[in-house]
């Protein structure tokens, strides 16, 4: 189960145990720290987030690319930004450093 360590766009500290296979987007929500509004379809931006440590981030698919660089125009988007909902957990994800994006 691999443990996301969360920093909130307010700076509050938490820490989330979730299930391997699942989006991260879902780990997030359910906890109510991202909307996904759009329910993982990568078309609203709202599960946005940062990785402290880029590789962990891995790559962004085409899609997301398009909607993370519409976000630009309201929100920072950094090299080590990622839709959550775009990225299945795995192992690899285990003690992860996430920041949550403001809301655009």
């Amino acid at each position: 189960m691999p443990k996301l360590y969360i920093t909130t766009s307010t700076g509050e500290k938490q820490t989330v145990e979730a299930k391997i296979g699942c989006s991260m987007m879902e780990a997030l929500n359910s906890v109510s720290l991202v909307e996904g509004t759009c329910g993982g379809a990568a078309s609203c931006g709202t599960c946005h987030v940062y990785f402290k440590d880029s590789a962990a981030a891995g790559e962004q698919t085409e899609d997301e690319g398009y909607m993370l660089e519409g976000l630009a125009d309201f929100v920072a988007v950094k090299e080590s930004s990622r839709l959550s909902c775009q990225i299945i957990l795995s192992d690899v994800h285990d003690g992860a450093e996430i920041e949550i994006a403001p809301e655009a």
